[in-house]
């Protein structure tokens, strides 16, 4: 079984106020969903996972030259996976975000420095409170050029000596990606109030700041 939304020790009334708003609007649907808006002239697509579907949408939506963002799952074997079946583990899927750029505002490297500053690279059981193979960091690369880009990106992060632990974030080639259950995508916007008790809750952003410093999520803005 995959679990989440495990609060970090002494954060009590958040995890009051957690779960309250966890459950009250998070209930998964059970509708399959399209795998997400075709991909347009000129744009390209970056796919990672960073732990909980909704912080990393939430992160990328304010990268300049973003395009969209759409929730899902990715990297296993059942077809049309449901939110329930992902988390309850045996499918294989992550939950990951497909990402549609244009490269003339914003470079496929950029967006790999951004992600690499948004989550903790060097835990390989999930990310924050969020504990499991269905949220463990990975960058799924669509191609070729952009696996190659990927791992050079990371042995230069990993010999920069700027992290204690070794990265263990994967880089792997993208399968099918199906889009997550309407109520996920863009979660951040329509259940802004819970989605805030659930960031701080997790601990997400306090553990980047510790991680990253002054390079926390690239200097994106973020929350």
């Amino acid at each position: 079984m995959r679990t989440r939304h495990v609060l970090f020790p002494g954060l009590a009334l958040a995890a009051v106020l957690l779960a309250w708003a966890l459950s009250t609007g998070h209930s998964p649907a059970e509708a399959e969903q399209p795998a997400g808006p075709e991909r347009q002239a000129g744009h390209e697509t970056a796919i990672f996972a960073g732990g909980c579907f909704w912080c990393v949408e939430s992160d990328f939506d304010k990268v300049p030259g973003v395009v969209t963002t759409v929730s899902g799952y990715i990297g296993g074997k059942s077809k049309d996976p449901t939110y329930k079946q992902v988390t309850a583990g045996g499918t294989g899927h992550i939950e990951a975000v497909k990402i549609t750029y244009d490269p003339d505002k914003v470079t496929y490297k950029r967006l790999l420095d951004i992600f690499w500053r948004s989550v903790d690279p060097t835990d390989a059981g999930g990310q924050f409170c969020d504990r499991g193979e269905s949220y463990q960091t990975t960058v799924f690369a669509v191609d070729a050029a952009q696996k190659r880009a990927a791992e050079a990106s990371k042995a230069a992060l990993q010999t920069s000596g700027k992290l204690e632990d070794p990265i263990v974030t994967p880089i792997r080639s993208a399968g099918p990606f199906y889009a997550a259950e309407d109520y996920h995508q863009d979660y951040y916007k329509k259940n802004p109030f819970r989605y805030r008790l659930y960031r701080l809750g997790c601990g997400r952003d306090a553990r980047v700041k510790a991680l990253w410093g002054d390079e926390a999520h690239g200097g994106v803005p973020h929350s």
